[in-house]
This record gives structure tokens, sequence and C-alpha cells, in this order.
């Protein structure tokens, strides 16, 4: 008979955290309303992704990523000033019907330009990649109640879900499907043990839910139709967390972007098809570590920026808008001459969605999920 050890290293190992990339992790909460958070790491370039063509210095500024253009027929011209990029289709069609609105020149509180160290300060919430060593949504779920936990579809759960409130974990395994005769004797290898079995039953309904299909194993859009299913059962999740990655263009970026936007497209679009009537009462924040530079560099990509942009979407978000106050991209109103002067605070929108989201007094959230910053919440970004 294996030790504990063994088996806690079976589990951890071959039961419910096996290899996925990008990686989903979700939480289950009370009530009706779904919150998801997708995360673009590798900073995206939210000058691409929603292009500030009516700014005088936009064309100047950007060279070569001043394409594709209004005149030209591409992408969908958001108002004034902003246009969507072509390979946002369906978050075009959120747009035009409401259901998504964008945050421009925004920024955590971040000012270098470490991926590892502005993760860590989305992520955690903190006002320095050292100040906090667990994350806000963790924090976020003893306020929403329940105590039901968290599951983290990942290799790894994300920082931003790590803390005290309780997380386990399944991915799609990139192993062959274990049979049915292994699973029972591991099922009655746990059977007597207090502290396994339960986590191989939550495991094995997780499995059964999810279905493990070869094609949802680093498909974007298919773990996002996973998250689908978590979030639409009458007892299952209602808060998740997707991530994407690839999104650090330092070359080749007018190629290499629309990819990316493409497959981000992909995941708004599966996650309203596969939530069906319960789009209406859900929640999507994206968002990136930081922006990147304005100018193009020798390779044809941007270096690590600033300033970005942020995009929420959802049936309970009052959508159809861009949200910003907007800086100007002349090189006197560029921060440190290179980047996107943010004039919002990511902490302020994670802040306004989640209280206003979730029925919460933004006091007691803003000291929760950003304790010591005296964060006040934005106002307005969904439908009384």
């Amino acid at each position: 008979m294996p030790s504990h050890l063994s088996r806690r290293r079976f589990l951890a190992l071959g039961g419910a955290a096996l290899l996925a990339a990008p990686g989903l992790a979700l939480v289950a909460a009370p009530g009706e309303q779904r919150f998801v958070f997708v995360m673009l790491r590798g900073a995206m370039d939210g000058l691409q992704a929603v292009m500030p063509v009516g700014d005088p210095a936009y064309r100047a500024a950007r060279g070569a990523l001043a394409d594709p253009r209004p005149e030209d027929g591409e992408g969908l011209k958001l108002d004034s000033l902003f246009m969507l990029h072509p390979a946002l289709r369906q978050a075009g069609t959120l747009y035009a019907s409401g259901e998504l609105a964008i945050v421009h020149a925004i920024a955590s509180p971040y000012r270098e330009r470490s991926h590892f160290d502005g993760q860590k300060v989305l992520e955690s919430g903190g006002a320095t990649p050292l100040a906090l060593d667990n994350g806000w949504m963790n924090r976020l779920l003893p306020l929403l109640g329940g105590g039901q936990g968290a599951i983290a579809i990942a290799p790894v759960v994300p920082l931003a879900l790590r803390g005290a409130a309780p997380v386990s974990s399944y991915a799609p395994s990139a192993l062959p499907d274990a049979d049915a005769d292994l699973l029972q004797r591991v099922a009655t290898l746990y059977q007597d043990d207090g502290l396994l079995q339960p986590l191989w039953e939550r495991a094995m309904a997780a499995r059964a839910l999810a279905g493990d299909a070869p094609e949802r194993r680093g498909n974007p859009a298919a773990l996002a139709r996973m998250a689908a299913q978590f979030l639409s059962e009458p007892a299952g999740a209602r808060v998740a967390m997707l991530e994407l990655d690839g999104f650090d263009t330092h070359a080749q970026q007018a190629a290499r972007l629309p990819n990316q936007l493409a497959r981000l497209d992909a995941v708004l679009g599966a996650l309203k098809e596969g939530l069906g009537p319960h789009w209406s009462q859900t929640l999507v924040l994206v968002a990136t570590e930081f922006g990147r530079t304005v100018a193009v560099n020798g390779t044809g990509g941007t270096d690590h920026g600033t300033g970005g942009a942020a995009l929420l979407a959802g049936g309970s978000v009052r959508g159809g808008r861009v949200i910003a106050d907007w800086p100007g991209l002349k090189q006197t109103a560029l921060l440190e001459g290179r980047d996107l002067l943010p004039t919002a605070d990511l902490r302020a929108l994670i802040l306004g969605l989640t209280a206003a989201h979730f029925r919460l007094d933004s006091g007691g959230a803003g000291r929760a999920l950003f304790p010591g910053a005296g964060i006040t919440p934005m106002p307005g970004l969904l439908r009384s």
C-alpha cells in the first residue's frame, strides 16, 4: 500500500492537475452572477487592439503599425477617436449590441517593465511586486459567501487565485486517457482516506463535466467553452480565470498580434455561446500586465510600455462605448517620452466592476482586494 505522501504525489501528478496551456481557473460561489477574468500575458499592445485613429498624432507616432486604415474599410469604427482591430470581429459584434466596453489609457500601479513583476502586481493587487503573496480574486471569494472554494484548470493555480480560500485544480491531460479499470483501482485506494477521497471525487466530477476531449488541450476557445460548462452548472462555479499568452510582440508585431487577438476574440465568442441564457448575468474582464511603447522598434515590434487597454464584456456590461480620459500621442504627452500615459487605474476598474456586479459594499471590498491602497471604484460600468 503506497504511503500518504506517494498517494498525494500521484494525485498531484496524475489525478487532478495535468498539463494544459493556456490555463483556466474556476471558483464556486452562490448566486447567479458570473465573473470571468481573462489575463493576457506578455503585455498586449492596446494601441493596436483599439486604435486611436482620430488622434492627430496617431499616424506619425505609430508608423507601420498605423494600419489597417479606416479608409480601407478594415476594423470597426467605435467613435470619432477609436477603431477596433479587424481580428476582434466577435468583440465588435458585442460592442455593437451594447455588450462590450473598452477602458483605454489604463494601467496597474506598476511603472517598470518586467513581465514577471508586472503580472505579480496585477494578480496580487499590491502596489509593488512583493507587497502581497496572494491574489485579489482569492481575497474576493470570502466576500461572496458559500465557502465552496475554487478549482483551477491549469498547470498551476494563477497567483490571482492563490490564498487562504481553498483551491483545487483540474486540467485537460496531454497523456493518454486512463482506462476505467485504473480509475476504479485508484478510487478503491482512496476510499478510506479522509483527506484524499473527497479530493478524488471532486476531480472525477470535474473530469466528467469537462469531458477532457483532446481538442480542448491548448485550445483557448475550447477551454472557454469548458469554463462556460462549469459556470452553467446549477451548483457550479460562478467565478473563472482564463489565461492567454503570446502577447510579447517585440518583433514583427503587425503579423503576429492579429493571431493573438483572434484567439482572444474566439474566447469571447465561446464564452457567450457556451453560457447561453447565463450570459445576461455574466461579466468578463480582459486585462494585461502593462501596455507597449508607442513607437515601433527596429524589428517591426514594440517594447514594454505602460498604458494599455482593458475590455469589459457580458450581458451586465453597459457597453457600446470607449471609456477614456485620452492623454494623446504627441511626444510631449507620452510617459517618459515613450509610453501611453495611463489616466485610469486597473484597481479602480476591478473594484468598480466586482462591487457592482456582486452588490458588495465598495469600501469593504476595496480594503479586501487592495489593502491599504484607498482605491475609489470606477462608477457606471454596468447596467443598473
